[in-house]
């Protein structure tokens, strides 16, 4: 599945500035966190529990689904005839 992150990479913008704050801060190397936000692996639970806390983004839990688990849209790119 193919998730959407253009919220959570806002939402590390808007907190932290910087991606590389980010990645520190729930534990993992800035290659891991852009394979991530690049679809090539996925969060953990413990790393989504990390990214909510308050000190470091702040999510409700209300909220994960739209930061974590949006899924792309991904247009048909068939013709129709």
């Amino acid at each position: 599945m193919v998730y959407d992150f253009n919220k959570l990479r806002g939402r590390i913008k808007e907190k932290l500035k910087y991606e590389s704050v980010f990645a520190e801060k729930i534990g993992i190397s800035q290659v891991a966190l852009s394979s991530k936000l690049n679809n090539k692996s996925d969060f953990t639970a413990t790393e989504i529990s990390k990214a909510c806390e308050e000190d470091v983004l702040d999510i409700s839990e209300n909220d994960i689904g739209q930061y974590f688990f949006t899924k792309k849209l991904e247009l048909n790119s068939r013709k129709i005839k």
